[in-house]
């Protein structure tokens, strides 16, 4: 068999935890397979004779590709949220398959926070923490010391994990009600929701969020929940997420924020609901993933 051919085949072996990295890296199926594709070109250059340790070269190589990606990304920064005005509900669709990947193996909600972070903090975060790569190995790769490094990771950790002052006790309480009205609305449960809703709850909302002739604001558990019905399919790209140091929810199709519900919890029910779109207001949020 020539050379390039097993070479290739080596490179197959390690492909699907490439995609990955880049995948955690980016949030993009299609962004993560050029990144990986970069790397096998790069790769087809060097002379393999020099490298012991093929993995380990492969997976420096995409993260650096990553992070220059992750830079070029912020310094041209496009909000998808100004598209939420102009495709109306269809801003809400997305490919099932990608969809799959997305909840099997990331999590919605870690990849909305992600999104947050630095180029170089969300580089050494997802190398340390979901990939386990020692401090010394990531330092060369975002060009820092080994100990600024570590820093980056720490910064990037608190983000994700955010901060509350809400007790172990009230979050417990916020996340079974929050998740009753997730999944109810998903189902279109019209009686389900009348159950999760407070009969006085009022919905706020900006108005980028709402399809025309919605109002601003509606009150009232039967009012709520058609309404709510009637907006099902935003439902099925939610995710339960750290919204303002309480329980609340993110809409992310493909993992991209395009809108964040902060919800009050109040006598086991949903007493009340913001539904945060201007994207001012979305980059202003504290939003983090679920304590475990």
């Amino acid at each position: 068999m020539p050379a390039q051919d097993l070479l290739a085949q080596r490179f197959d072996t390690h492909r699907s935890h490439l995609r990955a990295v880049a995948y955690r890296m980016l949030g993009s199926v299609s962004e993560a397979d050029d990144a990986v594709q970069e790397a096998w070109f790069r790769l087809a250059r060097q002379d393999t004779d020099e490298l012991d340790n093929l993995v380990g070269w492969l997976t420096t190589v995409v993260s650096r590709i990553c992070l220059d990606m992750l830079r070029s990304r912020t310094a041209r920064r496009e909000e998808p949220l100004d598209l939420v005005a102009d495709l109306g509900d269809a801003a809400y669709d997305s490919d099932p398959e990608h969809e799959a990947v997305l909840i099997d193996s990331v999590g919605r909600a870690l990849l909305v926070v992600l999104d947050t972070l630095g180029p170089d903090e969300r580089v050494a975060f997802v190398l340390h923490d979901l990939f386990a790569l020692p401090f010394d190995q990531i330092a060369p790769i975002v060009g820092r010391t080994t100990p600024t490094t570590k820093k980056l990771a720490s910064r990037a950790r608190q983000r994700v994990q955010g901060e509350t002052t809400a007790t172990a006790t009230e979050l417990a309480e916020q996340r079974h009600v929050v998740e009753a009205f997730l999944t109810a609305a998903r189902g279109g449960d019209l009686t389900a929701l009348l159950a999760v809703l407070a009969p006085d709850v009022i919905r706020v909302a900006d108005p980028a969020a709402l399809p025309a002739g919605l109002s601003a604001v509606v009150r009232g558990a039967a009012a709520v929940a058609k309404e709510t019905v009637l907006l099902q399919r935003r439902s099925r790209v939610a995710a339960l997420a750290m919204v303002g140091g309480a329980v609340g929810i993110v809409v992310a199709p493909r993992g991209e924020l395009l809108l964040a519900l902060a919800v009050t919890v109040r006598d086991d029910r949903v007493a009340g609901y913001e539904v945060i779109a201007d994207p001012a207001r979305l980059l202003e949020l504290d939003l983090a993933v679920l304590p475990q």
